[in-house]
């Protein structure tokens, strides 16, 4: 493998990482799989497309863009929040397998209000291009730089969060016990729709790289992008932070392999026969802590 198919496998691999960030949040906090995550992130792109056509011809690029991250990260965190409240609040004491299915289900509805809305082709998302960086005869990518930066401020700022911060440690307590943590007098419910919110704001990050890398937004985008960073999550130990940074790369690094022995269609049967092999070998992933469950 090349230098230049490993600086791509870690700039996809750093999407997929930040996807997975907002994975692992909520599943460590109410053990919940949203699979509406990578359909958010859908949102989010829709929302750069919009406000970029929107706002170019009207006011100077550097500001068009800046609204644009701003619209892309508001709006997806206002509507992780909301689907938290309106889906899965009213479910939180029903059986697991409730909550999953009202996350597909959300999944789907995104995904179909969508291409009611914008169409079922893609849409040309006008983020203007990054300069690669000159490294002698090495052109390292300059949306590559970007993505893996961002990701490793995201995480780094994540991880100081949970632990040093008074929101942090209530999360830390309602992913613990969450009935304990009611009786200690943290709010549970503020505390979820936090974490709802952080989570849908990284996913608002996440789409904004994306529309970096690829140009493009497509009603279906979310749902293999989302499937891929759960496999990351899986990989790194889900519910942790660093472990969802650690699968992402290793994800993205494989994708990268795979392509450069000529197998790219495969690259997304290698992903998920890689899930298959970590759930039969290490259920508990790279960095995730093994539990025991009394009876």
């Amino acid at each position: 493998m090349t230098v230049q198919q490993l600086i791509n496998g870690l700039q996809s691999g750093s999407i997929y990482a930040l996807v997975a960030l907002g994975y692992s949040m909520v599943y460590g906090i109410i053990s919940l799989l949203n699979f509406a995550h990578g359909d958010i992130i859908m949102v989010g792109t829709y929302l750069s497309w919009f406000a970029l056509t929107t706002f170019i011809p009207l006011i100077p690029l550097p500001l068009a863009v800046v609204l644009a991250i701003l619209l892309a990260v508001a709006g997806c965190t206002v509507l992780g929040v909301s689907i938290e409240f309106t889906a899965y609040r009213p479910l939180r004491k029903s059986p697991r397998i409730s909550l999953l299915i009202t996350a597909i289900g959300v999944s789907f509805l995104l995904q179909n209000v969508a291409q009611w809305i914008f169409g079922s082709s893609a849409k040309t998302v006008a983020y203007p291009k990054i300069p690669p960086i000159d490294i002698g005869s090495l052109k390292i990518s300059g949306v590559a730089v970007l993505c893996f930066a961002v990701t490793a401020i995201s995480m780094t700022a994540l991880t100081l969060l949970v632990r040093r911060t008074k929101a942090g440690k209530a999360m830390r307590a309602v992913s613990e016990d969450a009935d304990a943590a009611l009786l200690m007098g943290i709010n549970v419910n503020s505390t979820i729709t936090f974490t709802f919110a952080i989570g849908s704001a990284l996913a608002g990050i996440g789409s904004i790289l994306y529309s970096c890398a690829y140009l493009q937004a497509k009603p279906a985008m979310g749902a293999m992008l989302g499937l891929k960073a759960f496999v990351a999550a899986v990989l790194g130990g889900i519910g942790s932070i660093p472990g969802a940074m650690v699968g992402g790369l290793l994800i993205g690094v494989m994708e990268a392999l795979v392509s450069a022995v000529g197998l790219s269609t495969w690259k997304d049967g290698v992903v998920f026969a890689i899930l298959i092999v970590v759930l039969l070998a290490k259920p508990s992933g790279i960095m995730g802590k093994t539990t025991t469950e009394k009876v």
